[in-house]
């Protein structure tokens, strides 16, 4: 059971880029989740009255939502999306890749490294960045789409601390490690080349940036986390919110400055509630009772 979902900002243009990855994207589907109201949306929403709010996209099983909202953020590689593809499925990666580069910009080119004998990061026209890397190990499918944090800026050198947190909030299980063994321009030997965790049945990659950067986290890519009942919301919401002004809707940020969404495991039959939205919108961390 998938219970972390990468959850995408898009700037009103939800529907149109789920369409887009649909096509792009090796056995992707899409669909229209949920609408904004017509009524008691704020007033920076009322544009989006009766438009899609979130737009399901499902990539060989694995379920991303895209977030139909304003152009308040975007997202960046802090998180990115890596796609792994099996030695076999060459022809996939590459057609991939193309339909991808279409607007996007190549931040490493598709290539042969060390690594993989064929891999590339993209960003792709709406700012997503997506990892495809070639392995000759076989790979299940659930285990062939895996979010990727890179840690950099503000939080550089403290991707082994993250893990460490996550997997006493969360019980995330570290499955392997690479040190840089030297120094980089920003990274310690210590820090983390790559690592690969689980969160439950969710594999989770993380690494420290080994260059400079000018970004970070930011809401543009969230991490959506499911919860069985208010006390776990209660418990996860207490350990990970370290901004309180940014306790919102059931949004927060962690000390690293990634943004979770901490929601009922039911979140879609609260929402089908009447006035769910509007009661919502009232909420920093999500009472299941107050829907």
């Amino acid at each position: 059971m998938q219970n972390l979902v990468v959850n995408l900002w898009m700037q009103g243009n939800g529907e149109e880029a789920g369409e887009f990855y649909a096509r792009a994207l090796p056995e992707a589907t899409t669909e229209i989740e949920s609408r904004y109201p017509s009524e008691g949306l704020l007033e920076f929403q009322q544009p989006l009255a009766g438009k899609p709010l979130t737009v399901s996209l499902w990539v060989r099983g694995t379920k991303i939502t895209l977030i139909n909202a304003g152009q308040e953020f975007k997202p960046n590689p802090s998180i990115s999306i890596i796609l792994v593809f099996n030695t076999g499925q060459r022809e996939s990666l590459d057609a991939t890749w193309s339909a991808l580069m279409e607007g996007g910009t190549a931040l490493m080119p598709l290539d042969a490294y060390p690594f993989s004998t064929r891999y590339g990061w993209v960003s792709d026209k709406y700012g997503v960045s997506w990892q495809l890397m070639e392995t000759s190990e076989p790979v299940e499918p659930r285990a062939s789409v895996i979010p990727s944090l890179m840690f950099g800026g503000a939080a550089q050198n403290r991707a082994a601390e993250a893990i460490e947190f996550y997997g006493q909030v969360l019980g995330a299980k570290l499955d392997s490690a690479y040190p840089y063994g030297e120094p980089t321009e920003s990274a310690t030997a210590e820090a983390l080349m790559y690592a690969q965790f689980t969160l439950g049945e969710d594999c989770v990659a993380a690494m420290d940036s080994g260059v400079p950067q000018d970004f970070t986290f930011t809401p543009g890519v969230s991490l959506e986390w499911h919860c069985d009942g208010q006390a776990e919301i209660d418990r996860v919401w207490d350990a990970m919110s370290a901004v309180p002004e940014a306790e919102a809707c059931g949004w927060l940020t962690d000390k690293f400055g990634v943004s979770w969404q901490i929601v009922p495991s039911n979140m879609g039959e609260l929402m089908e509630r009447p006035g769910a939205f509007e009661n919502m919108l009232k909420m920093k961390k999500l009472v299941i009772n107050d829907f």
